[in-house]
């Protein structure tokens, strides 16, 4: 697994860094609390009640060269040419100025309630470039652009989705006989018209990180002694 760190090149512009996230900067820059005055302050901490995502997000502005933490994650570049997603908690990384980070709530109540993310999620709006933080690497993403469709998926490894996209959960199958024949249960439910970025083997890293994957001492047959 590869070293990385993300280096942002700064021409009089500005950039909104995860709270722990620099390592060192160049040049003439200068860091901002970004409140954004008494209204500003009311709405960070909101969003902090909300999502559980860090209320300030500090911004660095100028000219010059900063430089986050060198990680082991992966990291998804997303541009946006005034729009608007909706990403899992945790993810965002960094983005532009020119970017608004804030709150979206779920529009369906089963989403809130069964969706795995809360009645709250991280929205990120506007015209620029953001970053975000993944568990899995881009190669490994499945980038769908729904057209007025449907997309269920069994689990909750859904990055990012647009805003225009609904999201809600639902039963596999009709009644009690729907779901003893289908042989799952509530399905994430994504449609509409818009982007929907799934990670199918989150899981899988997820289970490397937390060592539960069986070594292959522990998984080879043992002919002499068997279990």
């Amino acid at each position: 697994m590869a070293l990385k760190q993300v280096k942002i090149t700064l021409d009089d512009g500005g950039v909104i860094v995860e709270p722990g996230a620099l390592h060192f900067h160049k040049g003439n820059i200068i860091c901002d609390a970004n409140v954004g005055g008494m209204g500003g302050l009311a709405k960070k901490m909101v969003k902090k009640k909300l999502t559980n995502e860090a209320a300030f997000n500090p911004l660095y502005r100028g000219v010059g060269e900063v430089f986050l933490e060198p990680s082991f994650s992966h990291f998804l570049i997303v541009t946006l040419k005034n729009g608007s997603i909706i990403v899992d908690k945790g993810l965002f990384y960094c983005a532009e100025s020119s970017l608004e980070v804030g709150v979206a709530s779920q529009k369906s109540i089963s989403a809130g309630l069964f969706g795995g993310e809360g009645m709250f999620q991280t929205k990120i709006s506007g015209t620029g470039t953001c970053i975000l933080e993944s568990p899995v690497p881009m190669s490994e993403i499945l980038k769908y652009n729904l057209d007025n469709e449907r997309l269920q998926v069994d689990g909750n490894f859904v990055l990012l989705r647009s805003d225009s996209v609904n999201f809600r959960v639902e039963s596999s199958g009709k009644g009690i006989a729907g779901k003893l024949t289908s042989g799952e249960g509530l399905l994430q439910t994504f449609e509409g018209s818009g982007a929907v970025w799934l990670a199918p083997t989150q899981s899988v890293y997820r289970s490397i990180s937390a060592g539960s994957i069986p070594s292959l001492a522990t998984a080879t047959y043992n002919r002499e002694n068997p279990a």
